[in-house]
């Protein structure tokens, strides 16, 4: 897909991931959908990358939210929303069991809703509405990319619930894939390691130097505009599909 071609709708790109690909897509002739909660700075985010860019107040687990997003994107854009990016996800560290008991399982449950279930609410919700539309080269519609974590597959220590949900990001990569197959879309996933989002930058300088230590090359922290870079790749090449690619300079998280 053409990139000057792309209508984006990318959740959790006031921060981080979300906001680097908005600005890297933007800034390729693409036009973005910033969707993120509504005391975020999505309004920044899209007042910075001017009129290429609408900020959707959403909760990725709400049909309504979602829903009101693609609508009001089609109507300020003109045209379909054909890429679906989501960066959109909570993270907790608690332990199954601990001093204070068993781990809480609302927490546990909201971050699989958050991560998982908001992840399948865009997919679902922009696909339905991409099958009626009309295809390009290739017979492409559109395409998709999740965003999983090393966690998926090297959780650490009170990772349970977060691990759980990437795992599951990266379990629903191809079956995802092959049920939009025969409409012309793809769907991918990338699973990040150690990245410099607003997270990891509010860490103490000494442990985010130890923690880009820890990465065998390069050794220091992800640039979140270096996975913006792989999805811009994801989105033009149309043989990547149903497809995780890890994105860690080969990290392999130890158990703490």
């Amino acid at each position: 897909m053409e990139i000057s071609k792309v209508v984006a709708l990318i959740t959790g790109s006031a921060s981080g991931l979300g906001r680097a690909t908005a600005l890297r897509l933007a800034s390729k002739g693409a036009k973005v959908v910033i969707c993120d909660l509504p005391a975020s700075h999505g309004a920044s985010v899209a007042a910075e990358i001017g009129k290429n860019a609408l900020f959707c107040p959403t909760d990725v687990t709400s049909e309504a939210d979602v829903l009101k997003a693609i609508q009001d994107a089609e109507v300020h854009f003109g045209a379909h929303v054909n890429v679906g990016i989501n960066c959109a996800g909570i993270a907790i560290a608690r332990k199954t069991v601990s001093k204070v008991g068993a781990h809480d399982l609302g927490s546990f449950t909201k971050t699989l809703m958050v991560n998982v279930g908001g992840s399948f609410n865009v997919i679902r919700l922009i696909a339905a509405r991409l099958a009626e539309s009309e295809s390009g080269v290739d017979g492409e519609r559109g395409v998709f990319i999740n965003t999983a974590s090393v966690a998926a597959y090297d959780g650490q220590i009170g990772q349970a619930a977060y691990a759980a949900s990437k795992g599951a990001i990266v379990g629903m990569t191809l079956p995802i894939a092959r049920d939009l197959a025969q409409y012309g879309m793809r769907v991918c996933t990338i699973a990040p390691g150690l990245f410099k989002t607003p997270m990891l930058a509010s860490l103490p300088e000494q442990v985010q130097n130890e923690l880009a230590k820890s990465v065998p090359f390069p050794s220091r922290l992800g640039d979140p505009d270096e996975y913006a870079q792989l999805a811009e790749q994801i989105i033009t090449n149309r043989m990547l599909n149903g497809e995780t690619i890890r994105l860690d300079g080969s990290l392999r998280m130890p158990p703490k």
